[in-house]
């Protein structure tokens, strides 16, 4: 994408959604980004500041239906809409506009699968097969030629930046790898739903998708094509009573002759380079509370007590790295930017 002395074009389908609102919020001071149009439903010809007040005082346009939308104002589209709607709005989309899909259409390579676990066939498996999954650190070279990209979920992304590189060094076993994840409520999407009320969140904490989340075949997908043969994990993730974040606590065994110090080593040395990855010094445990608002993933590793086996912990915001601000981070290989532009903010503490 040449842009010459223009910024990028950008809109942003989905706009009222909490994934909506923080790429409303990163986008609107990035330097090479001028939002054009922002479409919403249900919040059709209202102001930014009438859904979301913490984001008065900049100059945006009013929300629109997607229908009312023109195509050819834009250079990049990011797609913030529900999970099984957005394969035939992108696949109805003119070949000119770049796209970042923030919904699982396009996560999954495999269509049967996709079928199997999202209840109905892809709309669109032509885009499929050319779309890029975008785990920045791990898909960078292929995300930057890429028309789509297919953003990855928040429960993926913190699950796989620590196991990949441990799995395509030989240095974990394949087999018997334990992910328990805890997100934050914002994690259910803003639509008002009985499971996400305050009495039904606050004060306690359980898990949910038992052995059925449909994160599951995303992160197994990864760790398989790092492993070089299937691989299959225990996922159970938890919904705990705070706004923001996620904390995955991730059991592995050990290869033969290998240690968590070892581990630590190959994944400070593979991420030492990467402005949004830190590992943590050995038998360090990171906390949510350290990224939030920021596009960083921390990771930790620890010596189990156990012989022959480790402990991963990572921590992310899962409206920034788990979402928003790795589209734009993908947004910006996308257009030949600087991978950071626009997404420098430190976590926010306390």
């Amino acid at each position: 994408m040449a842009l010459g002395d223009n910024r990028i074009r950008v809109g942003i389908l989905g706009a009222s959604g909490y994934t909506g609102a923080e790429l409303i919020r990163i986008l609107a001071r990035h330097p090479a980004a001028d939002i054009r149009l922002l479409s919403a439903e249900r919040s059709a010809g209202k102001r930014v500041e009438e859904v979301f007040p913490h984001l008065s005082g900049l100059d945006l346009p009013r929300m629109i239906h997607i229908d009312d939308a023109d195509w050819s104002t834009l250079d990049m589209v990011f797609c913030a809409l529900p999970h099984g709607t957005t394969q035939q709005v992108i696949a109805g989309l003119p070949a000119h506009l770049k796209v970042v899909d923030l919904s699982a259409d396009f996560r999954l390579h495999d269509l049967a699968a996709y079928e199997t676990w999202y209840g109905h066939a892809h709309q669109a498996p032509e885009l499929q097969r050319d779309a890029v999954y975008g785990l920045t650190e791990i898909k960078r070279d292929a995300i930057r030629g890429a028309r789509l990209c297919a953003n990855p979920g928040c429960y993926p992304t913190a699950s796989q930046l620590p196991l990949i590189p441990l799995l395509e060094a030989g240095l974990i076993s394949p087999e018997d790898i334990v992910i328990d994840a805890k997100s934050g409520v914002s994690g259910a999407g803003r639509a008002a739903k009985e499971s996400s009320l305050f009495a039904e969140v606050a004060e306690g904490i359980h898990a949910y998708g038992v052995a059925s989340h449909r994160h599951a075949p995303e992160i197994e997908q990864g760790l398989s094509e790092a492993a070089g043969r299937a691989v299959w994990v225990s996922f159970t993730p938890h919904l705990v009573p705070m706004n923001r974040g996620i904390l995955a606590t991730t059991y592995v065994r050990l290869a033969d002759g290998e240690s968590a110090a070892e581990l630590r080593r190959v994944l400070a040395e593979r991420y030492a380079e990467e402005p949004f990855i830190q590992v943590l010094p050995l038998g360090s445990a990171p906390a949510t509370r350290h990224v939030r608002g920021s596009n960083h993933c921390l990771i930790g590793v620890v010596a189990d007590r156990v012989p022959g086996r480790a402990i991963l912990i990572s921590a992310i915001d899962n409206l920034v790295k788990g979402a928003s601000g790795q589209a734009v981070q993908n947004m910006n290989l996308m257009a030949g930017l600087a991978e950071t532009l626009g997404l420098e903010q430190p976590a926010l503490f306390p």
